[in-house]
C-alpha cells in the first residue's frame, strides 16, 4: 500500500490527527442515518450504535438511476495523493449543496493498517466514521471471508487425505490459505509434516485475504445465489490426468456460502458530516481488482441521485479493472471521474527529492505532469468519460504550482479544482463539487478491450493502450499456465493484471510517463469463480510484508480503552 506522509506535514503544527478529530466526533445513531436515506427500519440490522448491516434485497428500486462518480488518482508516490480524503470530502460538498448523495468505500485491511498506511478511512475532516472500527474488525467481514478461503483448503486438503477420489495431484493445488496480515513469513511454506496423520506433506502458502479469490467473488456477486455459483466454480488444482478440478466438486461452496452470507450484506456508516456510506470489501488494486462490492455500489444507487466510489491505486490500476471488470460484469458506467493529484506527488514523478517537496519548483511540477496527463488522457479518450482533476491542497504548495496545474488542466480541455477538503472538510470541496455537477453525463463506456479477445490479447491492450507499453513477454511458467486455462476453456475472460503501482510500467522506479518499455509476465493465474485472469508482473507478490517501521509500532490503548496511533 502507498505511505502517507505524515498528517501533521499536511496541516499546521497545531491540528488534531485523525484519530483525536474521529473521536471527538458526535455521531448520529445509524438508524436515524438509514431513515434520512429512505431505507426501510427492517432492513437495518444495527452492529452497535454507530455502525449497521442493510438488507439489499429489501431496498426499492429507484425509477432514476442514480449517476456514479469514481475517484480515482496519479500513480502513488511517498508524498501521497489521497483518494479516500477527497470522496469523503467531494461527498459531504455535495451533502452541503443539498445534495441526496451517498458514498460507496472499500473496507480498510489490517495488513497495511499494521504495516504503512495505519489506517484507511480518509484523514482529517473527511473521514468516515467510526474509523476505529473500520479499521480494525468492523463488523467481521474480511474474517468471514478468510474463514471461507480456509475452509475451501481445509477440505481440499481432507479430500486427499482421505483416499483422493478426484485424483487430485498435489504437485498441482493452486488454491492457498489466506490470512488478513502482512506476513512475508507465510509466503512459501512446506505443511502436512509430521506423518500420516497430520495429512500430506506439500508446497503450500498464503496470500493476504484481500487478494484472495474469495474477496474478489465476495466483491463481484450480485446475489447470494450468483455467490453461491461463482464459488462453486473455483478451480483449486488439477487432477493427475490435468483436469480442473472445483470447489464444487469438493461440496464446499454451500458451507462457504453459510460463513459469507451475512458478511455479504453492505456495511452503512456515515462521514463527519453525517453524509451515508458503504463501506464492504477490500481488494487492492495491484493485486487484484481494485474495488468495493457490487452490492455495496447497487445499494447506494437504490437510495441516493449520486453515488461516489473509489477505485484503487492509479487510474492505470483501480480505475482500469473498475471500468474493464466491475462495469462490465455489473451493469454500472460512471457519469463523471475525478482524477486526484498532489503537488508534491507529482513533484516526485518528475525527479524531486523527497526532501525539497517543500519548496516551490514549477519545473520538477512541469516534469511530474505527464503522469497526470497520461491518467486524463486515458479516462478522457481512451475509455471515453468526462473528467475533473482534484489538485489535493498541501500547505507547502505555491500559488505559481497550483496556477500551473490549472493550466495543464486548461490544455487537456478538463476542468480543474483546489481541493481543501483535509482541512475544512466538505467546506473545502465546494469547488470540486461544482466541477462534477458539471461534467455530469450519461455515456457508454469504451471498454480497453472487447469480450472476444483472447486473454493475452486483452492484456496487451491494457498494457500497451492504458500503460504505453511497447510489447508483453511471458516466462515460460507462465506460457504453460496461459496454455492450460485456454485448453480448459476460460481463454477468453477478462484479464485482472497485477504489478506495482508506483509506474506505468512493473518498474517502480520508472516514473511519470514512461513509453516504449516491455513488460514480463511470470505468472498466469485462473479465477474461475470471480471471472477473470490474474497475471502477475515484475516483482509483485499477493502477500506483502511489513515495513522496517510498521505502524503498529505507534498504536495503543489505554486503561480507559482509548485506542491511539491510527493517524
Amino acid at each position: 500500500m502507498v505511505l502517507n506522509i505524515s498528517r501533521l506535514e499536511r496541516s499546521c503544527p497545531h491540528m488534531k490527527t485523525d484519530i483525536q478529530i474521529a473521536q471527538e466526533a458526535v455521531l448520529d445513531p445509524i438508524l436515524d442515518v438509514a431513515r434520512r436515506m429512505g431505507v426501510p427500519q427492517e432492513a437495518v440490522i444495527p452492529y452497535g450504535r454507530t455502525k449497521a448491516k442493510v438488507i439489499a434485497g429489501m431496498l426499492p428500486e429507484k425509477k432514476t438511476p442514480a449517476k456514479v462518480i469514481l475517484v480515482t488518482a496519479i500513480s502513488p508516490t511517498p508524498a501521497g495523493e489521497g483518494k479516500t480524503t477527497t470522496s469523503v470530502g467531494l461527498a459531504d460538498a455535495l451533502h452541503r449543496m443539498g445534495k441526496n448523495v451517498c458514498l460507496a468505500l472499500r473496507e480498510p485491511s489490517l495488513g497495511p493498517v499494521f504495516g504503512i498506511k495505519g489506517g484507511a478511512a480518509g484523514g482529517g475532516y473527511a473521514q468516515v466514521v467510526p474509523m476505529e472500527d473500520i479499521n480494525l474488525h468492523f463488523t467481521g467481514d474480511l474474517h468471514a471471508i478468510g474463514a471461507a478461503n480456509n475452509l475451501l483448503a481445509a477440505m481440499l486438503d481432507n479430500h486427499i487425505h482421505h483416499g483422493n477420489a478426484l485424483g487430485i495431484d498435489p504437485r498441482r493445488i493452486t488454491w492457498k490459505r489466506c490470512v488478513d496480515m502482512n506476513d512475508r513469513q507465510l509466503r512459501f511454506l512446506v505443511d502436512g509434516l509430521g506423518g500420516k496423520v497430520n495429512g500430506t506433506p506439500r508446497e503450500d502458502g498464503f496470500d493476504i485475504t484481500v487478494a484472495s479469490e474469495v474477496m474478489a467473488i465476495f466483491c463481484l456477486a450480485s446475489s447470494l445465489s450468483d455467490l453461491k455459483q461463482r464459488l462453486a466454480r473455483i478451480v483449486v488444482g488439477y487432477t493427475y490426468g490435468g483436469q480442473p478440478v472445483t470447489a464444487g466438486q469438493l461440496h464446499a461452496e454451500g458451507a462457504m456460502t453459510a460463513l459469507l452470507k451475512d458478511a455479504f450484506e453492505p456495511n452503512l456508516v456515515q462521514t463527519l458530516e453525517h453524509t451515508p456510506a458503504f463501506v464492504h470489501g477490500g481488494p487492492f488494486a495491484n493485486i487484484a481488482h481494485g474495488c468495493n462490492s457490487v452490492a455495496a455500489t447497487r445499494c447506494a444507487m437504490k437510495v441516493a441521485d449520486y453515488v461516489v466510489t473509489e477505485a484503487g491505486f492509479g487510474a492505470d490500476l483501480g480505475a482500469e479493472k473498475f471500468l474493464d471488470i466491475k462495469c462490465r460484469m455489473a451493469g454500472i458506467a460512471p457519469s463523471a471521474v475525478v482524477v486526484v493529484a498532489t503537488v508534491r506527488a507529482l513533484k516526485h514523478h518528475g525527479g524531486c527529492p523527497k526532501e525539497e517537496y517543500g519548496t516551490p519548483s514549477v519545473e520538477y511540477l512541469a516534469a511530474g505532469s505527464a503522469n497526470l496527463r497520461r491518467h486524463v488522457e486515458n479516462m478522457q479518450k481512451k475509455f471515453g468519460l468526462p473528467v475533473c482533476v482534484a489538485i489535493n491542497a498541501f500547505p507547502t504548495d505555491s500559488a505559481e504550482e497550483h496556477a500551473y496545474l490549472r493550466e495543464v488542466c486548461a490544455d487537456m480541455g478538463v476542468p480543474c479544482a483546489l481541493s481543501e477538503v483535509f482541512a475544512k472538510g466538505g467546506e473545502g470541496g465546494l469547488e470540486l463539487a461544482e466541477n462534477v455537477l458539471g461534467i455530469l453525463e450519461q455515456r457508454p463506456i469504451r471498454f480497453a478491450y472487447p469480450d472476444g479477445m483472447d486473454v493475452d490479447e486483452k492484456l496487451l491492450a491494457v498494457c500497451r493502450d492504458i500503460y504505453g507499453a511497447k510489447d508483453v513477454v511471458y516466462s515460460a511458467a507462465a506460457k504453460k499456465q496461459l496454455a492450460e486455462i485456454k485448453a480448459c476453456g476460460f481463454g477468453r475472460l477478462p484479464v485482472c493484471i497485477a504489478k506495482t503501482q508506483y509506474s506505468f510500467s512493473e518498474d517502480a522506479s520508472l516514473l511519470g510517463a514512461p513509453e516504449g518499455f516491455t513488460m514480463t509476465v511470470n505468472k498466469v493465474r485462473l479465477s474461475a469463480g470471480a471471472g477473470f485472469v490474474v497475471a502477475e508482473m515484475g516483482s509483485i507478490m499477493t502477500m506483502p510484508g511489513l515495513p522496517k517501521k510498521p505502524a503498529a509500532e505507534a498504536i495503543d490503548v489505554d486503561e480507559n480503552g482509548v485506542i491511539s496511533g491510527l493517524f
